[in-house]
């Protein structure tokens, strides 16, 4: 039995239509139509209008589909994108046999950080006009990424002072040895040892001075906004805490932000950006304990934002002192009852605690109580800090325990999202350096995934039919404006509203 043996000859020359190579269903016709649906001067993108004289640039449409179609097949970097597009067949029907140098789908990127938000928030208030995403219910969770810094180029104060200790050592130890020299030779190589010491520890210095004046805990050289961060299993490496906003309906992506460096103050922002950018009157929110905070939770209620968030512990003590949960607090009376049936009160004044403000509460009951040794250790009696917002971690709490299955579909929401992109795309770091430029290329990654999401929620034909529609609307737009002064339908986001 003879192997498969191929019928064409290499040398023999062939017509092939790059239309046929394409299967009729694949990710690069969606993107074609897609992006351009987009409208990029609007957004933001550089050279969609250029001079007439000079070379003339690739129209930024080629590069965004480029991009998003690399993104969605693992390939993020310039030299990976610049490579497909000389050997992908599919890449050579998106572009139309177009072949960007590497220097130019690179600064591509860089150039238009804030255009990738805005088209990603555009991308979302289209799902909303399709009754994709309603808002109703948003979950918010953050995953973690490395960053172009590595751990040796990100100090605190604790490694700066392990790093002086050291080079001082050094030091004198060089300046032993150079008491010890017997001839000129040696002296010189030594002197010249402590002068380098000498300008290592000047750096280190200037790192300490720089820590003291911004007033933060950590500072990297290389990418000055990357943060020490946990990525897995107490696993510490230099990166960004990306918060991720998923609409319930569809598990879509909403909204994203970089800032913290953990959860604890970022539900608020995302919450309230999502709520805005979605034009809701209220909206849900499901989060895990990382979120507990209670300033947060008031700032969401302030905005008619509804938290469901994992009650944390209680602080209380646990060395079989009472807890924290026997104490009995009356909101009228603004008191709690302890269980030897004494009121602890506040004085009406508050306490600065970290980011927080606090209010005691204690009796002079607890002098002669009989039961003072099982309830504290302190001499001054039991006291009680209760913060000024206490009262929305409790109503969460109530809300979250009587409602256990809604609050379980946060991981339902959020979770498959992250493996996904983390996994299966390998978006576990992170090409660019500062905030914003990271906060574009996550835009980026989750305009593909919602892209490539929509496939499996939607018909293919009526996808295509919708994407088909948005293109002839943004054509017909172009043509009211070429006759007339640009009409404002736009909102002040600089976000395209398509509903007529």
């Amino acid at each position: 039995m003879h192997h498969l043996e191929s019928e064409i000859d290499r040398s023999q020359i062939s017509m092939i239509a790059l239309e046929e190579m394409v299967a009729e269903n694949s990710y690069a016709r969606l993107v074609d139509l897609f992006v351009e649906a987009l409208p990029m001067e609007d957004l933001g993108f550089v050279h969609v209008q250029h001079e007439k004289e000079g070379r003339p640039p690739y129209h930024p449409k080629v590069l965004l589909k480029l991009y998003m179609y690399g993104y969605r097949h693992g390939l993020r970097s310039s030299g990976k994108l610049h490579q497909a597009c000389l050997v992908n067949v599919e890449l050579w029907w998106l572009l139309n046999g177009l072949k960007p140098s590497q220097r130019t789908i690179c600064y591509f990127r860089k150039n238009n950080a804030k255009a990738f938000r805005a088209a990603f928030r555009h991308f979302v208030i289209v799902l909303k006009d399709w009754n994709l995403i309603d808002g109703e219910t948003v979950a918010i969770d953050s995953f973690k990424i490395r960053a172009q810094n590595s751990l040796k180029n990100n100090f605190n104060q604790a490694k700066i002072d392990r790093h002086v200790d050291y080079i001082d050592g050094k030091i004198d130890e060089y300046h032993a040895a150079l008491d010890n020299a017997d001839n000129e030779d040696t002296r010189t190589e030594f002197e010249q040892k402590i002068d380098y010491q000498h300008k290592k520890r000047e750096g280190y210095k200037l790192l300490e001075k720089e820590l003291e004046e911004t007033g933060a805990a950590q500072i990297s050289i290389t990418d000055t906004d990357a943060r020490a961060v946990v990525l897995h299993r107490n696993i510490v490496n230099v990166g960004y805490n990306v918060q991720a906003g998923c609409d319930s309906k569809h598990k879509l992506f909403i909204n994203a932000q970089t800032g913290n460096v953990n959860d604890t103050h970022a539900l608020a922002d995302m919450a309230i950006e999502a709520k805005e950018l979605l034009g809701l009157e209220h909206m849900n929110t499901l989060t895990d304990k990382g979120y507990t905070t209670a300033e947060e939770m008031a700032r969401c209620a302030s905005n008619n934002i509804t938290t469901y968030s994992s009650p944390k512990e209680s602080p209380a003590n646990k060395n079989d002192l009472f807890d924290l949960k026997i104490f009995k607090y009356d909101p009228q009376e603004d008191s709690y009852t302890c269980p030897a049936e004494q009121a602890l009160r506040s004085n009406g004044n508050q306490y600065k605690k970290g980011k927080t403000k606090v209010m005691h509460y204690k009796t002079k009951a607890c002098k002669g109580c009989t039961i003072r040794e099982q309830c504290t250790n302190s001499k001054n009696g039991r006291v009680i800090e209760r913060g000024i917002h206490q009262e929305f971690i409790e109503e969460n709490q109530k809300r979250v325990e009587q409602n256990p299955d809604y609050y379980r579909l946060r991981q339902q929401v959020t979770e498959h999202q992250f493996g996904t992109l983390k996994r299966q795309w390998g978006f576990t770091y992170t090409l660019m350096k500062g905030k914003e430029n990271v906060l574009s290329e996550v835009n980026l990654i989750m305009m593909c995934y919602n892209l490539r999401r929509i496939m499996s929620i939607l018909d293919k034909n009526d996808l295509k039919r919708r994407l088909k529609d948005l293109i002839h609307l943004f054509l017909t737009k172009m043509d009211i404006n070429k006759a007339f002064l640009r009409p404002f339908y736009f909102s002040k986001s600089s976000v395209p509203i398509f509903n007529d």
